[in-house]
């Protein structure tokens, strides 16, 4: 005896039978929705204007850290919170407070 298991896609949006799954992902939140062929199309048009200018994600290769790059970190907070700039103790250093000291260190 022969068992046959069939799966059958239904459409997300009007109840219909589907012929795709398709994956997104808004706000670090990854979705998938079963859609057919016309809906499908109609999703990815409404998103096409946002595609055409964003970039594609990914992790590109990581730069090494250096120690220089560890001592300029050190020297920026060190004169950040000399000049009562609140800034972490790890991570990133905003941009605005490393143009602040660039600015400072060139007039120095």
């Amino acid at each position: 005896m022969a068992t046959k298991v069939m799966i059958a896609l239904e459409d997300d949006l009007d109840g219909g039978p589907a012929d795709e799954t398709v994956r997104f992902a808004v706000g670090g939140t990854q979705y998938e929705i079963d859609l057919n062929k016309k809906n499908a199309r109609a999703f990815r048009k409404q998103l096409a204007p946002f595609v055409e200018h964003a970039r594609k994600a990914g992790r590109g290769p990581r730069r090494p850290r250096i120690a220089s790059s560890r001592q300029r970190s050190g020297d920026i907070r060190a004169w950040a919170k000399g000049q009562g700039i609140a800034v972490s103790d790890r991570g990133r250093i905003p941009a605005s407070v490393m143009q602040q000291y660039d600015v400072a260190a060139r007039g120095s």
